[in-house]
């Protein structure tokens, strides 16, 4: 599988983080609304899960694993899907097991020939998140914007919900 060069921020101003993007030489593409859905491969197997996502009406079908919490410690494959309804109700009829329904608000830029997104999701302060060619370019970029190695994170979503206080298994559907 291939791996995922994703470094994050955590607790970022939106407002004055687009600005240094902005300021930093940085594109914005598009504000965009996410829902996804999240399916369970194995039984009480937390690290490899299937994410059916829909981005304004573009939907991709992603298998993911995580290794580590690494910048470079997610493997995912994805392709693209034509129907997000089709495509969640042949999962569920799949026999794959639905653990989430989750809403999230992305902006996001090009910086330097990387994607930098400052994304939103509810009960939780915004995140900068920097998906790079390697783990060398998402650090390299994170430091155009004053951050240093030790400042990013390679988490998942889970385990950043936990840094609050919240368990994310135990929230079904999480929207605005």
């Amino acid at each position: 599988m291939p791996i995922e060069h994703e470094a994050k921020i955590l607790d970022v101003d939106p407002d004055a983080t687009e600005k240094l993007i902005l300021d930093t030489g940085g594109r914005n593409l598009r504000e965009k609304f996410l829902r996804r859905y999240v399916y369970g491969i194995v039984p009480g197997d937390d690290l490899k899960w299937i994410r059916l996502r829909d981005t304004d009406g573009e939907a991709t079908l992603t298998v993911k694993e995580i290794s580590s919490d690494a910048i470079d410690g997610t493997h995912e494959v994805e392709v693209g899907v034509e129907d997000f309804a089709a495509t969640n109700t042949l999962l569920g009829m799949s026999g794959f097991t639905l653990k989430f329904y989750q809403e999230s608000r992305r902006t996001s830029f090009v910086l330097d020939g990387a994607q930098v997104e400052i994304d939103t999701w509810p009960r939780i302060p915004p995140y900068v998140e920097i998906e790079a060619a390697s783990k060398a370019e998402a650090v390299r970029i994170a430091s155009l914007l004053g951050y240093v190695e030790s400042d990013l994170t390679g988490e998942n979503t889970i385990k950043i919900y936990a840094r609050y206080g919240i368990d994310l298994n135990a929230i079904t559907e999480l929207t605005f």
